[in-house]
């Protein structure tokens, strides 16, 4: 069985790991990726995705010397502590563990970064992220906003404070 290598994305290899995945999702992976259907990376978006910086947006990329990128996990500095993070994984390597290694190395990697909380937007359809988010991130809190189901996820130390919010959200439960 092949395994795939998980690392630290640099801005010279963004543009080829970003057309790879995109090009390895399916119509129906892009939509739940990217919330539309996107038969074309936008060029404003694909400018987004590659500007990989190392500081304020970061990335980790799965790859495999015979299939090359095969899923890329992404950090976007959003300010005062906060990142927003987004997963693909392509189609061919979907279900075999590659998010959940994607999902914990850029947690990991934003954590080095300084950030002390993750937010991410999930499709109500995309029960396969929900459930590898609550796998990762278990302490994460999701409410659904009318559209979507957003999660916020404490990491570092602040994943281990106790707040009132969270016991009020462990007694609703």
């Amino acid at each position: 069985m092949i395994t795939p290598v998980v690392r630290t994305l640099d801005r010279a290899g963004a543009e080829a790991a970003v057309d790879a995945v995109f090009a390895g999702l399916s119509p129906r992976s892009r939509y739940l990726r990217f919330h539309s259907p996107v038969p074309r990376l936008p060029t404003s978006v694909r400018a987004r995705l590659v500007d990989v910086d190392g500081c304020r947006n970061a990335a980790v990329v799965a790859e495999t010397r015979e299939d090359g990128p095969i899923g890329l996990a992404q950090v976007f500095g959003a300010g005062h502590g906060t990142a927003d993070i987004a997963v693909a994984v392509v189609d061919a390597w979907q279900r075999r563990g590659v998010g959940r290694r994607l999902l914990t190395a850029v947690a990991a990697l934003a954590e080095e970064l300084g950030y002390t909380e993750l937010h991410g937007s999930v499709l109500p359809e995309n029960v396969a992220m929900q459930g590898l988010a609550r796998t990762v991130l278990p302490w994460a809190r999701p409410w659904f906003d009318g559209e979507t189901v957003q999660f916020t996820a404490a990491i570092g130390p602040a994943a281990w404070t106790v707040t009132h919010e969270d016991l009020l959200a462990d007694l609703v439960r």
